[in-house]
């Protein structure tokens, strides 16, 4: 089964909510198995925004990452983040 990853581009505007997003969100990754592959950093962009934060989480599947991100747990936490950056995300399946 493919790996699934959710990608992530994010510009925080207000610091302080955004660490309170933070502090909660790592719950929500521990139960589904999330792992970092990248997470802030340098970073170039070569075409479009660049954005402060670029982020790649790999997940067992596509499935498991949607439930992660639709979890209670994470929907709490992302509650938090709300007015406090600028996101896209996506999460796709691996090859």
């Amino acid at each position: 089964m493919p790996k699934g990853y959710w990608i992530a581009f994010v510009t925080v505007t207000e610091p302080d909510r955004y660490a309170s997003y933070q502090a909660h969100a790592p719950a929500a990754f521990a139960k589904y198995g999330a792992r970092f592959l990248a997470r802030g950093g340098d970073a170039t962009s070569l075409e479009g925004a660049l954005y402060e934060r670029h982020v790649v989480i790999e997940f067992e599947s596509k499935a498991q990452a949607l439930a992660c991100y639709n979890s209670p747990e994470y929907q709490a936490a992302r509650a938090r983040r709300d007015g406090a950056c600028s996101a896209e995300i996506a999460i796709v399946e691996g090859v």
